[in-house]
């Protein structure tokens, strides 16, 4: 039997949407918890350049970044696709999940945590790309269609993290008025079996984050 190990942290959406793709194919794995305020030899050996988790790896095999390792779990093993089968799709696929980490992700982050003019701009940004999600889950049950697909599964930070950040933040950004189509995608997302039984639990999350918040106020 092939080996996989999976060396991620158990609050991170990146390695979470990881765990949620094996599951969703079947493949039994072992998972590493890394202390990121100590990482571990073998992430540093694993993933010498990013230094960072997850890293997935396939009989001593690494492949690093999640992004890369989702295709890499797709192509892999059989199952349900998390990919389209039609070329297009599958490009358009690609497109969103770059669009969710890459623009909508520092964006949302970055309205939680900033302070002033810089919160302000970044809740104006994070309002404008939420808009094009809007329109692209509009008269879809998820992005992927009828079944999770990579862009669910990459889009677990503004399904669910984002929501308990945004909470303990004060911040109203995500509302049924302004994104309906959206917010029906979360409800969706958040009420379906195969994702409730992958994701963190609501409060050990909202405990973590709390202590965060209460660190950085108190540090200014």
């Amino acid at each position: 039997m092939a080996e996989v190990k999976l060396l991620g942290a158990w609050a991170s959406p990146f390695s979470t949407r990881v765990e949620m793709a094996l599951k969703l194919k079947g493949v039994e794995y072992e998972f590493i918890e890394e202390d990121l305020t100590n990482k571990s030899p073998l992430l540093l050996k694993y993933n010498p350049v990013h230094k960072k988790i997850p890293v997935l790896a396939h009989n001593g095999k690494p492949i690093a970044e999640s992004l890369v390792i989702l295709e890499y779990i797709d192509e892999t093993w059989e199952g349900p696709t998390l990919f389209p089968k039609d070329p297009y799709e599958r490009a358009q696929a690609r497109f969103w999940a770059k669009f969710l980490d890459e623009k909508c992700l520092p964006a949302m982050w970055k309205a939680c945590w900033s302070t002033g003019e810089e919160q302000e701009k970044a809740k104006e940004e994070a309002i404008e790309l939420l808009g094009f999600l809007d329109n692209e889950i509009k008269g879809k049950k998820f992005f992927g269609g009828d079944n999770i697909g990579l862009v669910d599964i990459v889009g677990n930070f503004v399904g669910y993290w984002f929501g308990i950040v945004a909470e303990l933040a004060g911040l109203e950004i995500v509302t049924q008025d302004k994104f309906p189509n959206f917010c029906k995608w979360i409800d969706e997302y958040n009420s379906c079996s195969f994702v409730k039984e992958n994701l963190p639990p609501k409060d050990k999350l909202t405990a973590l984050f709390k202590a965060r918040f209460e660190a950085s106020n108190a540090s200014k």
